[in-house]
């Protein structure tokens, strides 16, 4: 996404001056992509030199797209290098590196921009303002349900995703962006957290009641997989061939490890009970192996409720996704003492709703775009508080207890 819009949509703005990544192949194949005709091509370091390419190059901005438990070593080295840094949420994965990132902005003044695209999205900036305009008096209360189907959900559960010590969980890697629309939405920051979570679906008990019996390590050149309906196919498919089932000898790294493994380290099921500084309460609940996929979400307010569904995909059958048209937003504003009322939602062309190409606007031409009254952009703080609630959410699966976040931060002298 960054690549082809500094390369396509802003390249009378900015260029790309390197590409750095830790597979040579992978590498190889981005430098391809990036690379103008005509031109010598785009340099490229492995890992191990980042700091190199930093001294060589002189980027203003450091992009940083690399698996999750790695953001905070390359946000820091970048800080102390002099650099920016647009960072994929979430902005890390625990309180350790969260400290690192805390202190090094601190200490240096760079800033990095947390990609939050969701909060572009025209639907869900018309429940902020909604919310910020008293539509339905003070917000009390707010039911959250987030959907993953059997193949988007599933695909967290065969790729580094699945251990936690890599994602922090889906309530840091996948929950970071719906935490940061509670944050958002209600302009306040969340206190306290209780929390359950198991992996009750992609399990070994799960592959032997469908049938899976001598189910290889991963889909490739697993002898039962012609009837597995979780199957993914990494030869099919081109681009993942080139990206993955190509480069595999360089790292050893599998794309397509079995969902079904007795090693995976993550739940599939969580349920969260958040309390908020402003004195609101939200009842959260992630699955990731739902026959549908989306969200729905009601506001109770002193004046009202506010109900917002939206259907992404509305199933998957025999391993091909259902995608929804665009009717299937829905946002309905009921007042007390009045019938409900179905609003128009509006619409904008672009993925992720059409949330994309306005982040990448305001990221990367801010000067053409209207003053954003939403203050969308998010930064360290607001990184911070999106994975504050899915990190104390997972203190307490582990101890079955309540988590204070401010206690939680000031044992690790974290300020924010």
């Amino acid at each position: 996404m960054f690549r082809d819009s500094v390369i396509d949509d802003y390249q009378d703005r900015h260029e790309i001056v390197a590409l750095c990544d830790s597979n040579p192949h992978r590498l190889n194949e981005a430098a391809k992509a990036a690379s103008k005709p005509g031109t010598n091509g785009v340099p490229t370091y492995l890992a191990a030199d980042f700091d190199r390419l930093i001294v060589e190059q002189k980027p203003d901005t450091v992009v940083v797209a690399t698996p999750d438990f790695l953001h905070a070593d390359y946000i820091v080295r970048a800080f102390e290098a002099g650099c920016d840094v647009i960072c994929e949420k979430p902005l890390t994965i625990d309180l350790s590196r969260l400290k690192m990132i805390v202190d090094a902005q601190a200490r240096t003044g760079r800033q990095v921009k947390v990609t939050f695209n969701y909060r572009y999205s025209p639907a869900r900036t018309q429940i902020r303002e909604l919310i910020a305009s008293g539509a339905i008096g003070e917000v009390t209360a707010v039911d959250f349900h987030w959907h993953l189907d059997r193949v988007h959900g599933a695909d967290y559960f065969r790729r580094w995703h699945r251990q936690k010590e890599n994602s922090g969980g889906l309530l840091v890697h996948k929950s970071t962006h719906h935490f940061d629309l509670l944050n958002w939405w209600l302009g306040t920051v969340p206190t306290e957290v209780l929390a359950s979570g198991r992996r009750a679906f992609y399990r070994p008990e799960t592959a032997k009641a469908l049938g899976l019996e001598g189910r290889g390590p991963r889909c490739h050149l697993c002898r039962v997989a012609d009837k597995c309906d979780f199957e993914l196919d990494l030869s099919a498919d081109e681009s993942l061939k080139a990206l993955y089932l190509d480069g595999e000898v360089e790292d050893g790294y599998f794309r397509d490890l079995c969902v079904f493994d007795e090693e995976i380290g993550i739940e599939d099921t969580m349920q969260a009970h958040i309390r908020y500084k402003s004195g609101a309460t939200a009842n959260y609940t992630l699955t990731a192996y739902s026959p549908w996929e989306g969200l729905e979400i009601k506001f109770q307010g002193t004046k009202g409720d506010i109900t917002h569904r939206h259907v992404e995909v509305h199933g998957v059958f025999g391993g091909e996704r259902a995608h929804a048209d665009e009717e299937a937003v829905t946002t309905e504003l009921h007042l007390a003492g009045e019938h409900p009322r179905m609003l128009d939602v509006p619409k904008a062309k672009g993925h992720h709703g059409g949330a994309d190409p306005v982040m990448l606007g305001y990221i990367f031409a801010p000067d053409t775009m209207e003053p954003d009254r939403y203050n969308r952009a998010s930064d360290h703080i607001a990184g911070a508080w999106s994975i504050l609630t899915g990190i104390a959410a997972n203190a307490s699966i582990e101890t079955g207890s309540l988590v204070n976040i401010q206690s939680m931060l000031r044992a690790r002298d974290i300020k924010l």
